[in-house]
């Protein structure tokens, strides 16, 4: 059986065909979103981190891979990855459609080092205690930035196009895969029921991602954002990035404080001298 391949576009594909690709496939990658030059700045800020950074506890983590979380102050510049339009337009229209929201799962970047065997494969949204999610709701994206170029001998994602619409009972092989090859400053987008996993690393180099998922907004995020940032931190960010946090109602009812006043209300200073707002949701669910 011929393995299928993964639809690819340039930085100017409309969201609707990305979007479109998506859901067909579970899979798709758009080269070039980030030039060199941000790609270089990106490296920069995340270098200490790198170093300080311990490696995997277990060959799922992987024993020479470094995983790096809390993105949106330890690397500033990730704040233009986890809101890029192009992302975001297709998050918001391949995620289930009666959402009335969705927000940040989790910011990571991956550093798999030489010499590093591939991650088994599994599909992320098993991280909510295997739920088995009906296969028409897509309740999670995630998305791998190339920091550097992802070629198959260095670890390029691998990915099962076509495998998010069979049961979690399905198991493939590494022969089913596709390595995500793409350039530098390319972005490989997949759906949390597709099955993929990091490829091995054969070079003397290490492969440095950034990893960004998005979630249904009445789902637990996997990287906690209201500890992983102060409230100091939280309100430096634009108000995109601080919704996305979790810091707005997912839905009617839905992580409210005081009664139904929306937690953004927490990020505004004294000086702002607003009255104090319910939460954005205003229509109540009509009673079955």
């Amino acid at each position: 059986m011929e393995t299928a391949t993964i639809p690819r576009f340039d930085e100017t594909a409309p969201a609707a065909e990305v979007s479109a690709a998506l859901l067909m496939h579970g899979v798709v990658i758009v080269e070039r979103l980030l030039d060199n030059s941000v790609c270089d700045t990106l490296l920069a800020e995340l270098q200490p981190w790198f170093d300080q950074t311990p490696a995997g506890a277990d060959d799922f983590s992987g024993l020479n891979t470094r995983r790096t979380g809390a993105l949106l102050s330890r690397c500033p510049s990730s704040v233009a990855l986890v809101t890029n339009p192009l992302v975001l337009d297709v998050v918001d229209t391949v995620l289930w459609p009666k959402k009335s929201s969705f927000q940040l799962h989790l910011t990571q970047s991956i550093a798999i080092g030489p010499d590093s065997p591939a991650q088994y494969l599994h599909r992320d949204h098993w991280c909510f205690d295997f739920f088995p999610f009906p296969r028409e709701v897509d309740v999670e994206i995630a998305t791998i930035w190339a920091l550097t170029d992802f070629t198959e001998e260095i670890g390029a994602t691998r990915v099962v196009p076509d495998s998010h619409r069979t049961p979690d009972e399905v198991r493939y092989t590494p022969e089913d895969t596709v390595a995500a090859v793409m350039p530098r400053g390319s972005v490989v987008l997949y759906l949390g029921s597709t099955v993929h996993g990091g490829g091995a690393n054969h070079t003397d180099q290490t492969r440095f991602a950034i990893n960004i998922d998005y979630v249904l907004g009445w789902l637990r995020q996997e990287e906690n954002q209201y500890l992983s940032y102060t409230l100091d931190e939280v309100r430096s960010f634009p108000e995109k990035v601080q919704k996305l946090l979790g810091y707005e109602i997912g839905a009617y009812a839905l992580g409210y404080i005081d009664g139904g006043r929306s937690p953004m209300e927490l990020l505004r200073s004294p000086e702002d001298g607003d009255a104090p707002a319910r939460h954005s949701f205003t229509t109540a669910p009509e009673p079955l």
